[in-house]
């Protein structure tokens, strides 16, 4: 994995945040090898705690897809209006805490 780099997220556009490679078809679904994104550690976390690998890899596989979700726009739309120093928290949806059991 690529060390952490300072950049704008491809996501959220924030400028001068610390970004992190994001495999758009996640790695365990067969993307290991496919395009990336660089996003912020907010996004990055938050895409992560809505949407399963398998959800991810088999409809939110493009930055547009994913700026489209409903799940998704409304945490874009807020973050965009924060500070590059803000840290955020994550929690998993309860959505996608009741899909392990």
């Amino acid at each position: 994995m690529r060390n952490k780099t300072i950049g704008t997220c491809e996501l959220c556009a924030r400028q001068e945040v610390v970004t992190t490679v994001h495999h758009l078809t996640p790695k365990e679904v067969g993307g290991a090898f496919m395009p990336t994104a660089e996003l912020c550690m907010a996004c990055h976390k938050q895409i992560h705690s809505l949407y399963t690998n398998e959800e991810l890899g088999a409809r939110l596989n493009t930055i547009e897809d994913l700026r489209n979700d409903d799940k998704i726009s409304k945490f874009i739309k807020w973050i965009r209006k924060q500070p590059s120093s803000k840290l955020v928290k994550t929690k998993k949806s309860n959505e996608r805490k009741r899909r392990k059991r």
